[in-house]
């Protein structure tokens, strides 16, 4: 065989049209309410008002091209070097928390600047752990639905990870890639009991690490009672609700929000919910959360139709993208509405920030390979209609 033909050339794509309208659509009104909730912030540190505009939509063209690129190596490949990326995910976790190569922000040190761009080392071990744990499950299935052990291993490099996430500390990211790998374990066949069994241990664990740290424990006491202490403790929360309050049914308007301006802190990344909320009102709000709802929808049917096509890597590649993206959303929205305990995660595909840009839609063109990689497997064996329609357009 041609070495040249283990790379399929990609002369065509396909795009899943429902994918490609949500990303757009979230992409696109989250740049709007990031020039919104930031245009304040430059007036006040430079003369230039589109400073935060300019470098939110280089994140995003960055991002469409590293997109891109990730869409066009194969999901074999992606396969083979997963244990490899997991790796250097951990060893760039060591690295930024070495004294003068970490960058220290709000009291963590969570990036890396790598010319010129922020990188947020969370972010890649995220995606890593996505790729590293579809293959895991993938090669070792019958473990998993064997035995406690099979469930147990992979489990200790993303402990190591959890650590280092913490040391910086981040929380919120060692929660994510840990519901990241048992969520995989859970649509691969883990045994229903093992699994509870795995996550009751996981939430004492989690609860004792916020019992134990003071500030993590005051976010969770504020959080039950913000107005207790809405000038210290309770300040972010208080005024996030301040703004759903103000938003009201339709919004203040765009551009018109009050609590972005130094009232509501990072309004341009971590409560751009709250922004929303306020300028656009409960229709905004709904818009935001109907897109996020397809777009996930549409990530575990992907998932579906590539266990139909026998693809197992792929359905679980996609499965943890969903369960990543589906639970950050979660969380980030929950904590904009007080339902939950204020946490440093960003709204994927909208809030300001280059790395996390740049490597979510790193992880949409993963998806679009996806989609690629079963719509040829269609193609060449399951003549359905609709792949027969696919084949007429690309005649």
């Amino acid at each position: 065989m041609n070495p040249k033909t283990k790379l399929p050339k990609i002369d065509h794509f396909h795009f899943d049209p429902i994918l490609v309208i949500s990303c757009s659509a979230l992409l696109l009104i989250g740049y709007i309410m990031v020039t919104s909730s930031s245009l304040h912030i430059d007036g006040k540190i430079s003369d230039n008002l589109l400073n935060y505009p300019a470098k939110q939509l280089a994140h995003i063209i960055l991002g469409i091209v590293f997109a891109k690129y990730i869409a066009g190596i194969s999901l074999r490949s992606w396969e083979k070097i997963g244990p490899w990326l997991y790796i250097l995910g951990l060893f760039l976790l060591v690295i930024v928390l070495i004294p003068g190569l970490g960058i220290k922000v709000n009291g963590s040190t969570r990036w890396l600047s790598l010319g010129g761009i922020r990188i947020q080392v969370s972010e890649v071990i995220k995606f890593a752990s996505v790729i590293y744990m579809a293959g895991y499950v993938n090669r070792h299935q019958q473990a998993i639905l064997e035995s406690a052990l099979g469930l147990l291993k992979p489990l200790v490099l993303f402990i190591i990870a959890g650590l280092l996430l913490l040391c910086e500390p981040d929380m919120g990211s060692a929660v994510i890639i840990v519901t990241i790998a048992t969520g995989i374990m859970f649509l691969a066949g883990a045994r229903l009991i093992q699994f509870i069994c795995l996550i009751i241990v996981l939430a004492i664990v989690a609860a004792l690490l916020a019992y134990i740290e003071p500030y993590r424990w005051g976010r969770v006491t504020s959080f039950i009672n913000p107005f207790q202490d809405a000038k210290d403790s309770g300040f972010q929360l208080v005024n996030a609700l301040i703004s759903f309050g103000r938003g009201e049914i339709f919004g203040v308007g765009l551009g018109n929000g009050v609590q972005k301006l130094f009232y509501l802190p990072e309004a341009h990344t971590d409560f751009i919910f709250s922004v929303i909320a306020e300028e656009l009102g409960l229709i905004g709000v709904i818009v935001i959360i109907t897109l996020y709802s397809v777009l996930i929808w549409r990530i575990f049917y992907l998932a579906h139709l590539a266990e139909q096509a026998n693809d197992k890597f792929a359905a679980f590649v996609a499965y943890g993208i969903g369960i990543w993206f589906g639970f950050q959303t979660f969380v980030n929205v929950g904590v904009n509405m007080g339902i939950l305990p204020t946490k440093g995660l960003t709204l994927p595909l909208m809030s300001y920030g280059g790395g996390s840009m740049i490597v979510m839609c790193g992880t949409l063109g993963l998806l679009f390979r996806v989609f690629y990689e079963i719509t040829e497997h269609n193609a060449s064996n399951i003549p359905t209609p609709r792949v027969k329609a696919a084949r007429a357009q690309n005649v």
